[in-house]
């Protein structure tokens, strides 16, 4: 049996998932066989060269790939088509780590695909990954929680007025790594925003904007124990801009790995306590599994939970360092919980056809 990486897919976030998948691939394949399956931004599967280059995907399926089909079912998986002469062959793969960034790669929908499939896979499950992608819940079941978070609201055609002041930070409701956010004054320029942004199609969250607050992150994981990472202050390019934003974050080259940053943030004690104790109860009311992102902001007696990232930049390698976890040992315990913690817990318990013996005619109860 072989293990895989899943990278790509139709997202804003492409081209980070390929450089997270290419760096998840590389170092499992230092250690045995591994197997890239690229997602295009087209919904296409593709299996690919071990050793492909970023540099490959410019111009789309790098050279040498072999598209393959998901199937769902028993037996279900990845299968590459046989061509007109040839027998099909069902990729064996006993596991696969998700580094699918944003879109249906992080909001559930693939997820749902290789549940059904019967594939087992790293990071969140359906429900998880759904929760964590949409703001306007996650920031609800936080508060229900009785975790600090900055007041919400959702700014729909509608709107007419927001139970607090501006100035107004925009965010897609579902989306991620700070692609569509907007600052603004007030609720007018708002409402014009709302409707020319195209990532607020889906929905749009308004959060008070906050200029004295900055960010900083902690990862968890999940297997084979809770483990929290070390928390991270990340450093914007310039103090003059509004939000960490993408560039931020990835433009450095390796994805998260190479954006600069503090680590381990100089924090006080008693702050450091009081945010790994919020990030072990975020992992637990928002369902975290494998390794997830927390990110807060903070000010000089404030601190609010505000986002997590159910599938992180770089898988969060990076924050591990105290103490230090080898990328290798991260993603040999994020497959392991893929195989004996899956997620695929499908029942047809109760289907036993009382109800299609007593149903009569179909007919008859369309008359």
């Amino acid at each position: 049996m072989s293990q895989g990486v899943i990278f790509g897919g139709p997202s804003p976030e492409h081209d980070i998932s390929i450089l997270t998948g290419l760096q998840a691939l590389r170092e499992l394949r230092r250690h045995g066989d591994a197997l890239g399956l690229y997602w295009t931004k087209s919904g296409a599967f593709y299996l690919v060269n071990g050793d492909v280059e970023a540099e490959g995907f410019l111009d789309g399926v790098p050279a040498g790939s072999t598209e393959v089909n998901l199937r769902p079912g028993e037996p279900g998986g990845f299968v590459q088509p046989g061509g007109r002469l040839g027998r099909e062959r069902r990729l064996d793969l006993d596991a696969v780590i998700l580094a699918t960034h944003g879109g249906p790669g992080e909001d559930g929908t693939l997820q749902a695909a290789l549940d059904l499939a019967g594939v087992p896979y790293s990071g969140p499950s359906v429900a998880g990954a759904a929760l964590g992608m949409d703001k306007w819940a996650f920031g609800a079941v936080v508060a229900a929680a009785g975790l600090p978070t900055l007041p919400r609201a959702l700014l729909e055609a509608e709107t007419e007025s927001i139970s607090f002041g501006g100035p107004y930070i925009l965010k897609p409701r579902f989306g991620g790594s700070s692609i569509g956010i907007d600052v603004v004054e007030d609720l007018a320029t708002a409402r014009a925003r709302r409707r020319t942004n195209p990532h607020f199609a889906r929905g749009c969250v308004v959060e008070p904007y906050r200029s004295d607050l900055r960010d900083l992150q902690i990862a968890v994981r999940t297997y084979p124990t809770v483990e929290l990472s070390a928390i991270e202050r990340p450093l914007r390019r310039d103090d003059r801009v509004e939000i960490l934003d993408y560039r931020d974050k990835y433009v450095g080259g390796e994805g998260m790995v190479s954006a600069p940053r503090e680590i381990p943030a100089n924090l006080p004690p008693e702050r450091t306590a009081r945010i790994r104790d919020i990030a072990r109860e975020v992992a637990r009311v928002a369902s975290v599994r494998g390794v997830a992102r927390i990110d807060f902001l903070a000010g000089d007696d404030e601190l609010y939970v505000n986002e997590v990232n159910t599938i992180p930049g770089s898988l969060s390698k990076h924050l591990f360092v105290d103490p230090p976890l080898p990328f290798g040992q991260l993603l040999s315990d994020l497959l392991a919980e893929a195989r004996e913690r899956p997620t695929r817990l499908f029942s047809a318990e109760g289907a036993d056809g009382l109800a299609l013996r007593r149903a009569g005619s179909i007919a008859a109860k369309l008359a």
